[in-house]
């Protein structure tokens, strides 16, 4: 059976095997490109936005606040996971500490890690977190609830025009443990 039908399915079973093969190694592509992306913007890497800084050198700049604004998703399900505070007025130079709540909607113990972000993301750089549950992955107990410390500045150098930052995480199931 060689005919032109054959032919026409031969052609676009390598024309779908190509084009799948092409959407696979863009989606790997991306975490690189992403980050070289967030480099050159200034946004910062996603190392950076994931490990401690310090306060170390900084001072309340007086006379100027910022509103931080505090958000959360959950995009695989089986957790609630929420800010406790939705907004807080903040100094910048001054070192704060706010909470999220997280809860294991499952019976079974699970792991799961918070991916942050910041917007406006020109002041990603400026929002300094000191101690944060999204630096390690958090395991939980089945039906367990907790809540979780976000220790942060925001740099005195934020510059003039900036007067409202959003704290942002997505909270990811990583596995069973």
């Amino acid at each position: 059976m060689s005919g032109p039908g054959h032919r026409l399915n031969r052609s676009l079973t390598v024309r779908l095997v190509l084009m799948a093969a092409g959407s696979f190694a863009f989606g790997f592509a991306l975490v690189p490109l992403y980050d070289v992306f967030c480099e050159i913007t200034g946004i910062g890497t996603r190392g950076q936005l994931s490990q401690a800084g310090t306060a170390d050198g900084q001072a309340p700049v007086a006379g100027r606040t910022v509103v931080v604004e505090f958000t959360s998703s959950v995009p695989s399900g089986g957790w609630e996971f929420e800010p406790v505070a939705a907004t807080m007025e903040v100094q910048p130079g001054r070192l704060y500490e706010t909470h999220y709540r997280a809860r294991n909607l499952s019976a079974q113990a699970t792991t799961g890690q918070a991916v942050p972000s910041v917007a406006p993301a020109r002041a990603a750089r400026y929002f300094v977190k000191t101690e944060c549950f999204c630096f390690t992955p958090q395991h939980f107990k089945g039906d367990e609830e907790r809540e979780m410390a976000v220790r942060f500045v925001v740099d005195r150098e934020l510059p003039p025009g900036i007067d409202r930052l959003t704290l942002s995480y997505a909270f990811f199931d990583v596995g069973r443990s």
